[in-house]
């Protein structure tokens, strides 16, 4: 990763590797956006000057990313990339004021998380834990259970290091966003596939791997080995999704327990979100449950 012919921006980016100690995956978002935007300057004013960058180039590039059919999502992550950047500026010294002061982020409509019914899930890790004849299929059950049972992101699981699971204790502390760890209590169950896990990896590749998942090779998992796999799984299983993603199963995690009468700061915290307006949309399912008990024993409903 590298931005040879702009180093005011490599030194950002070495600035949210090294300082800031961001994941690789947000690191290469920051990278992309700022690379777009400084070949868009590049190409329509021929220079790109950090000290001479206002409002109006910003705008403009944004408008066109817009007429492109960017989502509302997309343009916003690449405003808060670019808040950042000027940010960083100001605090060395770069620039003496920021151009995002006059940049609006436009609304994005609020849509509801995707997740699997209950007794979908049950039935989805019942019929995995029958098929584990191979590694791919051992990965698969584990891959599900994991994410369903303990709502970790994709990266968060796929860099998991066996010495993160405290068999003792019951519970695995999870490294989240911006290196914030959490710990994430775990049952029985799952406790006895991932010895059971951990166990046949040792009798199956010579070489040791600090990683508690590896592919069918012995070697570290990585994120498309992964998505690829619980992709398939969901495909095969459950037929009723429009997404079939890792995150569907963070999703379910989520809005099971809020279902189920989990206090949603308790739900904030397993998932390893900074603010609590990010987890209150786990909480539709519950309105939407508790309109359908009014409307059927209300007198008046």
């Amino acid at each position: 990763m590298s931005l040879p012919t702009q180093p005011v921006l490599q030194s950002f980016v070495d600035y949210l590797k090294f300082e800031k100690r961001y994941s690789e995956h947000t690191v290469r978002s920051y990278h992309d956006d700022l690379k777009q935007f400084s070949q868009y300057l590049i190409l329509n004013s021929n220079e790109f000057s950090v000290e001479k960058i206002d409002h109006f180039q910003i705008r403009n590039w944004l408008a066109s990313l817009k007429a492109k059919k960017i989502s509302a999502k997309s343009i916003n992550r690449k405003i808060s990339t670019l808040k950042s950047f000027f940010k960083y500026q100001l605090k060395t010294g770069v620039i003496g004021q920021t151009p995002m002061t006059k940049i609006i982020s436009p609304k994005i409509s609020k849509r509801l998380p995707v997740f699997i019914k209950e007794e979908d899930a049950e039935k989805l890790i019942n019929t995995l834990s029958n098929s584990t004849e191979d590694w791919k299929s051992l990965n698969t059950h584990l891959l599900i259970t994991m994410f369903y049972e303990t709502g970790m992101r994709l990266s968060e699981l796929i860099n998991l290091k066996e010495n993160q699971v405290d068999f003792s204790k019951k519970q695995i502390k999870v490294l989240g966003k911006g290196n914030k760890e959490r710990i994430i209590p775990v049952n029985d169950g799952l406790i006895t596939i991932l010895k059971n896990y951990i166990q046949n990896k040792k009798k199956e590749f010579e070489k040791k791997n600090d990683r508690l998942l590896v592919t069918d090779k012995g070697n570290k998992m990585y994120t498309k080995y992964a998505y690829l796999l619980v992709n398939k799984a969901l495909i095969n299983n459950v037929k009723t999704l429009d997404k079939k993603s890792p995150h569907v199963l963070r999703h379910s995690f989520a809005t099971h327990l809020a279902n189920n009468g989990a206090n949603l700061h308790a739900v904030k915290d397993l998932l390893g979100h900074s603010s609590l307006a990010s987890t209150q949309v786990y909480t539709h399912n519950t309105i939407e449950k508790l309109k359908n008990v009014y409307k059927k024993s209300h007198p008046k409903a």
